[in-house]
């Protein structure tokens, strides 16, 4: 099957990376794919490396028209099987409307829970044969959009478990944070953004320090809320407590480093930190929102607690840190979870699977 896939974020963050994922368990099932994306953004170096072959096209974002003429003609001229898209800025809306113009059918994976209008909703979907959600808990949003549930097909993302089983150099990571043998280390992980949930973990951190003095963390990230949750930080007295490390791309290397990931978002289509975490064998404590409740079975893998509630989430830190017992376990737990559920073969014959369906008609 040749598929072509458009993804146009500017970064590597988790949707792309799950693209890369995708692309390479396709390629090695014996699939022809070409990846669309702007030139130098995050995807487009990485997927070079990787040897995917790669068509650059500029993408300004949703009202980007030339973009979709320039990928209607691409389209034309490769004649792909199916176009699959992947990211929301340009390339779901355009990308479908490039596909129609081109009379290719399209696929769209949606990553994100949050809300739109319902008229919105079906502009956007509409060149759509399959809508693919990461989550259940999208999956509902899409229906509560207008979008008909048969159109709509969960593919829960993967992670690559095996990279994560590898046992990290924790020596040279706590070197390089200043960490002493005896602290406790959080982290976590995601864009410095309010749906993210950070003025809440600072707050619960700030709480839970004056009983568990050896406790560090550390937030790894950038966003616009940088300025503001460092002034936060500040003013909970939490300046030699925090360590804002901004946005690392080797995060990979060291997650399994942590005693702890905490996930403190308010509005999350899966969590890909969270099962990155657990594939390493970390624990995680996070708000109960969106499609979060799919990547952290509570009681097994982590604890959920409910959203934008401090001492909640106070209290589920502290439980982790002071019982050893249930932390230990919780995090054989949760490796084990996503070598079962959350493969990237899984993931990658469920879209073979749905590919087949829509070529087939």
């Amino acid at each position: 099957m040749k598929i072509l896939h458009v993804e146009t974020g500017r970064h590597f963050l988790g949707g792309p990376q799950q693209v890369i994922y995708l692309i390479n368990a396709l390629r090695e099932r014996g699939h022809d794919n070409t990846l669309v994306c702007p030139p130098d953004s995050g995807i487009d170096g990485v997927a070079r490396q990787a040897g995917i072959r790669v068509q650059n096209l500029f993408c300004a974002g949703d009202l980007d028209l030339p973009f979709a003429y320039r990928l209607s003609q691409y389209l034309k001229e490769q004649a792909p099987d199916l176009v699959h898209c992947h990211s929301r800025r340009g390339a779901d809306l355009l990308g479908g409307l490039a596909a129609s113009f081109a009379d290719i059918p399209a696929v769209v994976s949606r990553r994100v829970d949050s809300t739109e209008m319902r008229l919105l909703a079906a502009l956007r979907y509409k060149p759509f044969r399959k809508i693919i959600a990461i989550s259940q808990a999208i999956g509902a949003v899409l229906r509560a959009h207008g979008v008909e549930p048969e159109r709509i097909a969960v593919i829960r993302s993967a992670v690559d478990s095996p990279a994560f089983a590898r046992s990290p150099d924790c020596g040279a990571f706590r070197r390089e944070f200043d960490l002493a043998p005896d602290v406790f280390t959080i982290a976590t992980a995601g864009q410095l953004i309010p749906r993210k949930g950070h003025r809440y973990l600072l707050q619960a951190v700030a709480d839970l320090v004056r009983s568990h003095k050896a406790l560090r963390l550390i937030i790894f990230g950038d966003g616009y809320l940088n300025n503001q949750l460092r002034s936060q930080a500040a003013s909970l007295g939490l300046g030699g407590v925090v360590q804002f490390a901004g946005f690392r791309d080797d995060l990979d290397d060291f997650i399994g480093c942590f005693d702890l990931l905490v996930h403190p978002a308010l509005s999350e289509g899966l969590g890909v930190a969270t099962l990155k975490a657990a594939a390493a064998g970390v624990p995680v404590v996070a708000f109960d929102a969106g499609g979060v409740k799919e990547a952290v079975a509570h009681g097994t893998s982590g604890l959920l607690v409910a959203a934008e509630d401090s001492d909640k989430l106070r209290e589920a830190i502290a439980n982790m840190i002071d019982d050893d017992h249930m932390r230990n376990g919780m995090g054989i737990a949760g490796r084990q979870r996503m070598q079962k559920e959350f493969s990237i073969a899984t993931m990658a014959d469920k879209h073979i699977a749905l590919y087949e369906s829509v070529v087939n008609g």
